[in-house]
């Protein structure tokens, strides 16, 4: 989302050239791009090296698989309550003893890594954060190839968009009702909740009077996974909705709780439609500056943070790629990343986020894709 606030004063620091950037592309079918992003339909932004499939279940990299079971995918395996939210609010208890404590998610929109990676409108992300950070060249959306945001945000909830009670509506990018939601448990909000671990959606442009199920000028319900969730948002999804209310929250109130030490132990992370490269009417015209300016303000108030400081990871990736299935930006800053510029090449999508994110938080099963995909624990020098 693009909004044009002043940059930071950032030391420029050279980029070492990528290697193995773009990889043969994902076949899954659908037509790449949703809502007029600024994506071009260039594949990856450097040589293929030859990464690896994505088809192996181990986790890989140099910490290791925490052990997760057995890969199981089985939707029904997870929590099936709703439960309270209101577990350990010390973002020191969510990795039960982990060196990853607490998991920043931070959502882009619609560029390719190739429309990233080196481009003169992104001096924040090129000059500061991919020199400190572990980044990948091969990470693209779902395996599916579905499209448009709708399903890639489902996916990074549920390691699938497809449930047997949707009939596959995520297509519309719509807003959720009964029938464009799912009753499903199996998806990380709740599987954290039974654990007694707390979860929040951080999100640019809602009130945080009511569950914020429906659309709103630079507000977009399709860029909030939770929403689609009725144990989250209630059948029908609506405003209501007492655990949609008390865990999907105004962006504001994050600096309140990294400040106070109440953040919680996942955190998913939604800027408005200028500050997430999207675009929508007012949205400044180089969307990809106006999101590097958003990320260059806020990615310092959590690195400033306890919270960050003490096992915090900040996982930086872009929803789907345009034009085709090509490599999209997955940049990883923590005190226990390999950092430094490192470069991932292995192949990952989105259900590798996801997997991360159960195997941080020692949540079982394995949810549907998160079972047939490597882990990003190759970006961490400690791991889970």
């Amino acid at each position: 989302m693009r909004n044009q606030i002043g940059l930071l004063a950032i030391a420029s620091v050279f980029i070492l050239a990528p290697a193995a950037c773009g990889s043969s592309s994902n076949t899954g079918g659908g037509s790449s791009g949703d809502d007029g992003g600024s994506g071009s339909s260039g594949g990856g932004s450097g040589s293929s090296s030859g990464s690896a499939s994505s088809s192996g279940g181990s986790s890989g990299g140099s910490g290791g698989s925490s052990g997760s079971s057995g890969g199981s995918s089985g939707s029904s395996g997870s929590s099936s309550g709703s439960g309270s939210s209101s577990g350990s609010s010390s973002s020191s208890g969510g990795g039960g003893g982990n060196h990853i404590k607490t998991i920043f998610l931070i959502l882009m929109e619609n560029n390719n890594w190739s429309d990233i990676y080196q481009s003169s409108s992104a001096p924040y992300i090129n000059g500061t954060l991919l020199p400190k950070a572990s980044w990948c060249t091969n990470y693209f959306d779902n395996p599916a190839g579905n499209h448009p945001s709708e399903p890639n945000y489902v996916w990074l909830e549920a390691a699938t968009d497809t449930f047997s009670d949707d009939n596959d509506t995520w297509s519309c990018d719509c807003d959720p009702t009964s029938s464009n939601s799912t009753a499903s448990h199996a998806h990380l909000a709740t599987m954290l909740t039974a654990k007694g671990l707390k979860w929040r959606g951080y999100v640019e442009g809602i009130s945080g009077n009511d569950c914020p199920v429906n659309s709103s000028g630079l507000y977009a319900t399709k860029h909030v996974p939770f929403l689609f969730f009725q144990d989250v948002s209630g059948n029908p999804p609506s405003t209501s909705s007492a655990m949609c209310q008390a865990n999907v929250r105004p962006y504001t109130e994050l600096a309140t709780d990294l400040s106070s030490g109440t953040v919680a132990q996942y955190n998913f992370i939604t800027p408005n439609l200028c500050d997430d490269m999207h675009g929508a009417g007012g949205c400044p015209s180089d969307l990809i500056n106006a999101g590097d300016t958003w990320l260059s303000q806020q990615i310092p108030v959590i690195m400033g943070s306890n919270a960050y400081k003490d096992g915090g990871a900040i996982f930086i990736t872009w929803d789907e790629s345009e034009g085709g299935e090509f490599p999209i930006g997955m940049i990883v800053l923590s005190p226990v990343a390999k950092g430094n510029g490192y470069q991932a090449t292995t192949k990952y999508y989105h259900s590798s986020m996801v997997r991360t994110v159960q195997e941080v938080f020692g949540l079982t099963p394995l949810l549907n894709d998160a079972a047939n995909q490597p882990s990003l624990s190759d970006l961490f020098t400690a791991y889970p």
